[in-house]
């Protein structure tokens, strides 16, 4: 399928129609031209520095990085800083930092396609803030719904305090979140900016809200392309009552979903050699998610002393269970001590549970499942790796998250980074070169058969900026490596 953005006039006639209303008009022109006093005058109402073109989708945040063109020689230092100044203020009242045109390109994905590394870095900064704000507000909601009187959940507050006080990474905008003074847990938001000129806070929950719709569901360790009128939404539950096919190197299920395909062998061997660098025998191992069976059958290799997996799907079981298999009864029943191999049945959010309660700790943790968003992988390395990673281990994951378009992943890798952090573990991200000469088109190569791709990054278009260019039909990887901080 041709590439939309391939070929883009980048023209200010070609992305403001004539049918774009006056006021969207006036919001669209004003940030093209970098005019920041003349934007700073027409965002007086919540949304409308998320305003867009029905036409051709065009934002504000579109707009004033689209008009910087690509780098030249002649580039004028002043419009320059205009446009950082432009796109600063719109993010600030709330512009989408992921909202797409009909070119289905976030403004991130502009800023990259033209080389504009600061505004590219801008965008990902906002889609960091947005995220972990997002969290603050999923936890708050948690809090507020116990009881009908209010007492155990508040209305939040937005405090006021001095400009310059420093803005935390868990907040949009230059919000930060603070304790309440009496130690419960419910936070508060902080306008550390200063309002004097605004006067309330620039992205309320209704925007959160749209936004939020608006993500390229960034939302597992195997992302989850957005739903459309032909794709419901993929989830846990839909998920584990579905029908698996294993067939051609690849496990997909009753939808024609990509569940597990055989081009992330090699990704699954630099994982086990980066958990295991040592490759002595006798390690404890604990896998979620078996698939294919392909890590598993590299950690067998290791001759490890204890050896758990966690699989729910009944289709997958089955095939651990046939004949076929090499982690069947048999497998189970060879294990140096009972118990030491086995396959455990069942969630892994309660299956863990049980692993803590018996006191069993792992050198090396790997996870890896289908259908959930990130808030499970977030509650996983939170919740449980602090008390199932053995002190010296190591932990992964298969880093999917965002994998639809670079910025996403960039957001993502460091959105995960910063909960790693908060779980106490210091993350190395180990850049692996994926060939993806068989991956580059939908429905072709090893995607036939396969209507919804987890894995559409390519290769120069996607790669990252400041970072050195894979070569042709190779993209970089993000190989996460965790270990505990000290």
């Amino acid at each position: 399928m041709p590439d939309p953005a391939a070929h883009a006039d980048d023209t200010i006639s070609a992305r403001i129609s004539p049918s774009c209303p006056a006021e969207t008009q006036r919001i669209l022109t004003a940030a093209w031209a970098h005019d920041v006093a003349a934007v700073k005058k027409l965002l007086d109402a919540p949304g409308r520095a998320s305003v867009q073109d029905p036409t051709t989708g065009e934002t504000p945040l579109h707009a004033a990085i689209r008009a910087c063109g690509a780098p030249a020689e002649d580039d004028d230092p002043a419009d320059l800083e205009a446009a950082r100044q432009t796109v600063h203020e719109l993010l600030l009242w709330g512009a989408i930092w992921n909202d797409v045109d009909d070119r289905n390109e976030t403004p991130g994905c502009v800023a990259q396609r033209l080389g504009r590394v600061e505004l590219y870095n801008l965008c990902v900064e906002a889609g960091v803030r947005a995220e972990m704000l997002f969290g603050v507000l999923e936890g708050y909601e948690e809090l507020g719904s116990v009881g009908e009187d209010g007492e155990d959940g508040e209305d939040l507050e937005v405090v006021d305090v001095e400009a310059g006080a420093g803005a935390g990474a868990g907040a949009d905008a230059d919000m930060v979140v603070v304790s309440e003074e009496d130690g419960d847990e419910a936070p508060e938001l902080v306008d550390v900016e200063g309002s004097g000129q605004n006067g309330a806070v620039q992205e309320d929950e209704a925007e959160a809200e749209a936004e939020q719709d608006q993500e390229q569901q960034l939302d597992g360790p195997r992302f989850q392309p957005p739903k459309d009128d032909t794709n419901a939404d993929v989830n846990s539950e839909a998920y584990l009552r579905s029908k698996l096919t294993y067939s051609d190197g690849k496990l997909v299920d009753e939808d024609g979903n990509g569940v597990m395909m055989a081009w992330e062998t090699d990704i699954m061997r630099q994982s086990v050699d980066a958990l295991l660098p040592d490759k002595q025998p006798g390690k404890r191992i604990l896998n979620i998610g078996f698939g294919m069976g392909i890590i598993d059958t590299m950690f067998a290799e290791t001759k490890p002393a204890c050896h758990h997996i966690i699989e729910a799907h009944p289709g997958v079981l089955e095939h651990i269970a046939s004949p076929s298999s090499k982690f069947g009864s048999a497998w189970e029943e060879s294990g140096p001590a009972p118990g030491a191999f086995k396959v455990y049945n069942g969630k892994w959010q309660d299956v863990c549970q049980e692993l803590l309660q018996q006191g069993h700790t792992y050198d090396a943790i790997y996870f890896d499942t289908f259908g959930e968003d990130y808030s499970q992988l977030r509650m996983f390395f939170t919740e449980f790796i602090p008390g199932l990673l053995d002190g010296q281990g190591r932990f992964s994951f298969f880093n999917g998250l965002g994998a639809d378009r670079r910025i996403c992943y960039d957001v993502y890798t460091k959105v995960a980074e910063l909960h790693l952090a908060d779980a106490g573990l210091d993350v190395d991200w180990k850049v692996i070169d994926v060939d993806m000469s068989h991956l580059a088109e939908a429905g072709k190569g090893e995607w036939e058969g396969v209507k919804r791709r987890y894995w559409t990054l390519d290769s120069k278009r996607s790669a990252p900026l400041g970072f050195r260019l894979a070569a042709d039909n190779l993209v970089e990887y993000r190989l996460p490596i965790c270990t505990f901080l000290g």
